[in-house]
């Protein structure tokens, strides 16, 4: 088109006789049967493409409603009803400023419709304006033929001045599909009455403008996610033809000659509005204001009610033949809940629970604790980790049998103690640590190609059964029954022990791991963190499997593992990937567990700031981050009203925070995003790589993702929070029960087993803490979180002298069915010396403090029992309060300051001399936190003997009384021992962060 011409509609073409067809072709024929052919699937609507959101619910005629109205729809007292929230744009077209459109299908209303079917539905079709933005179907055809054919809306719109007013006024911003009125604009029969419809919401808007592209439908999944709302549906009665005319579309009919009246409610459920199927049942569903009763048909004067009964059901015809859907209008309306299932109590299958457990090393010989059973277990009172004599206890893995039905789903406990049940427990442990490869890099990242080589340790050893501590099966059974001990397995010949099994009261499994001794079979000191030649330690792994005859029939049972792991030296305290959520994910990329239509604020996203503060406790630039007072608290009351709240005014405060996340696709080699953790190809100096640092799983971050654009479960009662109420510090509301017995016993099982894997370690695998980067392959697992056992009598492929990135995954091989000792066979040997390595901030250059590596196990600067007597005595300035309580000393300092090689031999014979950080609870005025994390003791390890005791007289002076000997003070505050702190020993050039000797290779 050329500016200085004007073309009319040629008469041929708008004859308002054939305004029917030529509307039908603009729309239907030319517009959405285009978009049909181009590829758009499924094919969509002719108009009113962008669809917000169905919703069911129900209509119901309110009791004052006049007898002659109760005619139509409007003779029955309710009906079921399905909603279609839209906007008249295309699904891209942002929502801001689009006209909304609401399509009301009714079930039960049977009989002929004016639309010349017989059926059991009737239809409402209204918009949120109040009139059309044209009069008639000629007027209409003009508007259209200027648009479509000759594409030139902005010269008709010069020209008509009226409907450009309309239409702008159309654009108007609504806040939110269910607090927008909407108007049905065209006249309709209400028995002898002539009528107009309004909806009107019961809940008032608040018309915010947001510029995210898709907020309507956040906005009304979460409404609706909330609670029910209501619109009221009203009629306008036709009182005076001159100024409330039939075919003119544009003019409104005056209120003061003839207000609204409610007839019914439209009442909309809580539901999930995002639930799979709904909205593709709205898209399938077929709306015109012509499939009504009679007694509610458009008037036959309205020109455009005419049009529209053919333009409306070419378009349902055409979209419906494209998608392959009937195009008959259903006649019974889609369930809106699952009826609740028959309880099956037949139980014909045994499962094991938690599917991995996890036990720990200690030292004490007869005292243990049982590890966690609930994702927020009680904290254990202070000094429960330890026994009289100040050893460390073990950590017991305790396991549980389910009898389950068909479906999968737990019946009951399966227990000795109940008539008809036998039960015996088989458990077998190993350690092939020292007689597996040794750990370099996690041989499934790119990187790995620029490690050393992964050899197999021990080389020179030819009979490889005797680096092999394989002690073979025990089992047990009854109730309170064992020990049963784990002997006869041996290292080089000597007797190695790995621990026992017993039952409880109640006959279920209870699996203790070794006394945490490690050694060399040829005397060697350890000199290194993962790779010791001639040495073990006494962790293992293995299948835990039952054998359960129920009414005297045999059961098939589901087997479990069990991780027999290092310590846990700060045991309330869980990392930021937990390895529940690397296990989560593992499973939801594979296929085999569905991914969460949205996160949950309090179970998916909240546990990550809580985390990121309860590392306060463990390390001091996560105090000073994260922690009480910190830069960066995100569990404070005033930063969980906006982080809880997914009302847009808080989205760009959430997007602030998901995208402090690291991202390796952005991101990955700053050390300055979430979290301050290292990574699986950590070095020192770093190296060109992203997984420099550590990185949540994809899950999570998707999670994130939803959660800053308003898509989640606003599940967080604020009212809950107990704090000050002025901003500051609150007590978070608990996730769960404090004992697993106190949930519905179909969820005990998964309980359990979140709870044993949330306490684990999956930040960096390098190689880790409990288990490391094989637990990434899905070819590991016979089912979500629970490892494939390999078959008796299995013989495992020979590798070779050298493993590599392609021979690990051969079929059948390591990342496959799983065979005793083959989980922890990984890790380092012996495990004391990588965790007497890792600290965090082994370059200063950045910080002292950050990263880190794993500090929710092994810490690395705790509150110390001296500095937390100073906090707790009120007595003391607040000045000097609050050094104290910033003041974190070196977790390390029992290992003394001589040298690198010293201290992980220190850690070799007295790991129990470090600290266990405790709970214990804050001052009672409020200035500190409500509970704070202390560590319980630590001692100094004596010095043996020789060049050691000598070094370390030297330094401090003690020999001559010179003065240079008095207590330094590192970074880390005050030192536990004369002479420098542990933390002060240069390890930035130990093996363990010299990955790349040769340099990155790309």
């Amino acid at each position: 088109m050329t500016d200085d011409k004007d073309f009319p509609v040629p008469p041929c073409f708008d004859d308002p006789a054939s305004a029917t067809e030529r509307l039908t072709d603009m729309f239907v024929r030319t517009g959405q049967a285009r978009r049909i052919a181009t590829g758009q699937v499924p094919a969509e609507r002719a108009v009113f493409r962008k669809v917000h959101g169905v919703a069911h619910g129900r209509i119901e005629r309110l009791d004052s409603v006049p007898e002659q109205w109760r005619v139509g729809f409007l003779a029955h007292e309710g009906l079921d009803a399905w909603v279609r929230f839209s906007s008249d744009a295309s699904p891209t077209t942002a929502d801001l400023g689009t006209t909304l459109g609401i399509g009301v299908k009714l079930f039960g209303v049977p009989g002929a419709t004016a639309f010349g079917e017989d059926g059991n539905t009737a239809d409402l079709v209204l918009q949120n304006h109040d009139v059309f933005f044209v009069d008639d179907a000629k007027e209409m055809v003009e508007f259209t033929y200027a648009g479509v054919v000759q594409q030139d809306y902005p010269g008709y719109l010069d020209t008509h001045p009226e409907t450009q007013r309309i239409l702008d006024e159309m654009s108007a911003p609504e806040s939110s599909v269910l607090t927008a009125s909407y108007w049905g604009v065209l006249p309709f029969h209400l028995g002898s009455e002539i009528v107009k419809y309004r909806l009107d919401p019961e809940t008032p808007p608040v018309n915010i403008p947001d510029d995210d592209p898709d907020y309507l439908a956040t906005d009304l999944a979460r409404r609706l996610r909330e609670r029910e709302h209501s619109l009221v549906l009203s009629v306008q009665v036709r009182t005076d033809p001159d100024t409330m005319p039939l075919d003119r579309a544009t003019v409104l009919w005056p209120e003061e000659a003839s207000p609204y009246v409610p007839v019914a409610r439209l009442v909309l459920a809580r539901q999930d509005v995002e639930a799979r199927g709904q909205c593709d049942y709205g898209q399938s569903l077929a709306f015109n204001i012509w499939r009504v009763p009679e007694d509610n048909a458009p008037v036959a004067e309205s020109s455009i009610a005419a049009v529209r009964k053919q333009v409306y059901a070419a378009g349902a015809a055409l979209r419906h033949t494209a998608n392959g859907q009937p195009l008959t209008d259903p006649t019974v309306a889609r369930a809106t809940g699952q009826t609740p299932p028959t309880v099956d109590d037949c139980i014909v299958q045994a499962v094991i629970h938690p599917s991995i457990g996890v036990a720990r090393v200690g030292n004490s010989p007869d005292e243990y604790v049982i590890g966690p059973e609930v994702v927020d277990p009680d904290p254990l009172p202070p000094g429960s980790y330890r026994d009289a004599e100040g050893r460390l206890k073990r950590q017991a893995a305790r396991f549980r049998i389910f009898g389950v039905n068909a479906l999968g789903t737990i019946v009951r406990e399966l227990t000795p103690a109940e008539d008809g049940v036998e039960l015996t427990w088989h458990v077998e442990l190993a350690n092939t640590k020292s007689s597996w490869f040794g750990f370099q890099l996690a041989l499934d990242i790119p990187e790995a190609g620029s490690a050393p080589a992964t050899t197999l340790r021990n080389p020179t050893v030819s009979d490889r059964s005797s680096l092999e501590i394989r002690p073979g099966s025990r089992s047990v059974s009854g109730t309170g029954q064992g020990p049963v001990p784990f002997d006869g397995g041996a290292f080089m010949g000597s007797p190695v022990p790995l621990g026992d099994i017993r039952t409880d009261e109640d006959g279920r499994l209870v699996v203790l791991g070794g006394s945490g001794c490690s050694a060399s079979y040829d005397g060697s000191r350890a000199i290194t963190f993962a790779n010791n030649e001639a040495w073990h330690d006494d962790v293992s792994d293995g299948p835990v499997t039952a054998t359960v005859t129920l009414d005297g029939l045999p059961l098939e049972v589901v087997p479990a593992w069990v991780v027999v792991a290092p310590p846990n030296y700060a045991p309330q305290r869980t990392s930021v990937r937990t390895m529940w959520d690397l296990m989560r994910d593992v499973a939801i990329q594979a296929g085999t567990l569905a991914r969460p239509a949205r996160p949950s604020f309090r179970d998916d996203i909240l546990p990550l700031f809580e985390r990121l503060a309860g590392l306060q406790w463990v390390n001091a630039g996560f105090a000073a981050g994260f922690g009480f007072d910190g830069a960066l608290d995100l569990t404070s009351a005033a930063a969980l009203a906006r982080l809880a709240s997914p009302l847009p005014a808080h989205r760009e405060v959430r997007r602030t925070v998901a995208r402090s996340f690291r991202d390796f696709d952005v991101d990955g080699m700053s050390p300055k995003p979430w979290p301050w953790l290292y990574g699986d190809a950590m070095n020192i100096p770093p190296v060109s790589s992203p997984r420099q640092n550590a990185a949540l799983t994809a899950t999570q971050m998707w999670m994130l993702e939803q959660w800053a654009e308003g898509c989640f479960d606003a599940d967080l009662d604020l009212d809950e929070l107990d704090g000050d109420g002025g901003g500051g510090e609150v007590t978070l509301p608990r996730r769960g029960p404090r004992v697993v017995d106190d949930l519905p016993v179909e969820e005990q099982g998964d309980m359990l087993t979140r709870a044993a894997l949330e306490f684990c370690l999956a930040d960096a695998f390098h190689p880790g803490c409990e288990m490391t980067w094989p637990v990434r392959a899905a070819t590991m697992y016979l089912s979500p979180f629970r490892f494939a056992h390999a078959a008796p009598g299995w013989e495992p492929p020979t590798l070779g002298a050298v493993l590599t990135s392609d021979s690990v995954t051969i079929p059948n091989g390591p990342l496959c069915a799983q065979e005793p000792g083959s989980i922890t066979r990984w890790m380092a040997v012996p495990w004391q010396t990588d965790t007497a390595s890792c600290r965090s901030g082994y370059s200063t250059a950045y910080d002292p403090y950050v990263p880190t590596f794993w500090p929710a196990r092994v810490p690395n600067q705790v509150l110390t029992r001296e500095n937390y007597e100073v906090v707790m005595d009120e007595s003391r300035s607040p000045g000097e309060r609050a050094a104290a309580f910033a003041n974190r000393a070196a977790w390390i300092e029992p290992l003394g300051a001589d040298s690198y090689t010293s201290q992980i031999n220190n850690m070799v014979r007295a790991f129990d001399h470090l600290g266990v950080v405790e709970v214990l609870p804050g001052p009672p005025d409020g200035a500190f936190p409500a509970v704070i994390e202390v560590e319980d003791s630590h001692r100094l390890i004596p010095v043996e003997s020789g060049d050691d005791a000598a070094a370390i007289e030297a330094r401090t002076g003690a020999a001559n009384g010179d003065p240079s000997g008095a207590p330094a003070l590192s970074s880390l505050g005050a030192s536990h021992r004369v002479g420098r702190s542990a933390a002060d020993v240069d390890v930035s050039g130990i093996e363990k962060v010299r990955r790349f000797p040769g340099g990155l290779r790309t």
